[in-house]
């Protein structure tokens, strides 16, 4: 007879990701590194901008000679050439000059601010009209304003966006070092469990978690492998978890978590090379069943088998490790949640953590959260979802009108 499991609470689990190391690194083409983690300090070489940079298409000026222009007492300024884009200006401009300039551009020497093109009026091909003073640095961008030399523009262990491939760019760094996405095996166990392809026969259901967890995985920026479908066989599920933990960076199993004379999953899990259980059930609903243990320094899952369970524990504890051994830092990872007002009631028994589905709903100009209700083997209420809920271990439930933080799906 198994002995049923101990909880852990799910602050207690989550501490246990930095036990676990990150997977290796690789240079990659700066076009291929979008959504990467950067796996290096990144340090500017240069100023950036360079150069005095106008913001605003308008005349290069001496900021003082502007000093007290209006409508009705416009500065009369000397015209003295034009700033060519892609060029540096071989000429300075005294006090009461200008020069014609672009944005972009840079400015000539003697000059600190920038007149837009709308404050001016031309008298003739020599004069202008400045209508609007200037302060000095207005509509300009001076040297190392956006990042110094010797700045760190990017830390390691952020996840690279659009905007720092494009500040990569902006120093020239063609390629960049970044960590391997981590490869996830996953198992899904069970004699009742038959591949999508097969009509189900009488107490059998086709596999959602191997598709279930393998979307979460890609999302993750993981990279999922199957290893297909294990019967409860002791001698099969060994097999197949010891060839996936050779092959991967984590394993996730689906089924089998639970306390029962057939499921085989603690014990596999527990005879893998240099295996320890760190965890057998999270103080969480759904999840309680949750199976972790480290084997050959690497974490192994198991997971409940029914989807709603293995996807919520996918998104508030896998998830996590993951962007662990991906390399993520702890700031990076904590995306914000969006704040919602609860609009019912929810129950909660203390002693767990409890996640509801929720969904949005807007009702007049206000973002409510409404939950979505159901058993934990029914797909439906993931569907319907938008995000999920924490109730706190000790807290007994949510009033309605709660102001409530949705962690997305």
């Amino acid at each position: 007879m198994k002995e049923f499991f101990k909880v852990t609470e799910l602050a207690k689990v989550l501490e246990t990701a930095s036990a676990f190391p990150r997977v290796m690194t690789e240079e990659i083409p700066l076009e291929q590194a979008g959504d990467r983690i950067l796996a290096e300090n990144v340090v500017a070489d240069s100023n950036l901008p360079d150069f005095p940079r106008a913001t605003m298409d308008g005349y290069a000026v001496f900021a003082s000679s502007t000093f007290g222009a209006s409508d009705g007492n416009p500065a009369y300024l000397t015209v003295y050439g034009a700033v060519e884009m892609g060029q540096s200006p071989d000429f300075s401009i005294s006090p009461g000059q200008a020069c014609r300039i672009p944005t972009g551009g840079e400015l000539p020497a003697g000059t600190d601010s920038v007149v837009m093109i709308e404050h001016v009026a031309k008298l003739d091909d020599t004069t202008i009209e400045v209508y609007r003073s200037v302060a000095p640095g207005q509509h300009v961008l001076t040297v190392g304003e956006d990042f110094k030399n010797k700045d760190t523009i990017i830390a390691a262990g952020q996840k690279l966006r659009p905007q720092e491939c494009g500040l990569l760019a902006a120093f020239g760094r063609a390629a960049v070092t970044v960590y391997k996405k981590p490869v996830i095996g996953i198992i899904s166990t069970g004699d009742e469990v038959v591949s999508i392809s097969e009509t189900p026969g009488p107490g059998q259901i086709r596999d959602i978690n191997s598709y279930t967890l393998s979307g979460q995985v890609l999302k993750a920026g993981g990279v999922p492998v199957s290893y297909g479908i294990v019967a409860d066989d002791y001698d099969a599920l060994s097999d197949r978890c010891r060839t996936a933990l050779d092959r991967s960076d984590m394993v996730l199993l689906s089924g089998g978590s639970s306390v029962g004379t057939r499921d085989y999953t603690i014990e596999v899990i527990s005879d893998l090379p240099d295996a320890g259980i760190l965890v057998h059930g999270i103080s969480i609903s759904p999840g309680k069943p949750t199976i972790l243990a480290k084997a050959m320094n690497k974490s192994v899952w198991g997971l409940p088998g029914h989807v709603v369970s293995a996807m919520v524990v996918f998104k508030m504890v896998v998830l996590p490790y993951i962007e662990h051994i991906a390399g993520m830092t702890a700031v990076s990872r904590q995306a914000p949640g969006i704040s919602a007002r609860l609009n019912r009631n929810i129950s909660s028994a203390q002693g767990r953590t409890d996640f509801i589905r929720v969904r949005f709903v807007h009702k007049n100009g206000e973002l409510l959260a409404e939950p979505v209700l159901g058993k934990s083997g029914l797909i439906n209420t993931m569907i319907k979802a938008d995000g999920l809920i924490a109730v706190d271990i000790n807290t007994e439930g949510l009033d309605e009108g709660a102001v409530v933080e949705v962690i997305p799906l």
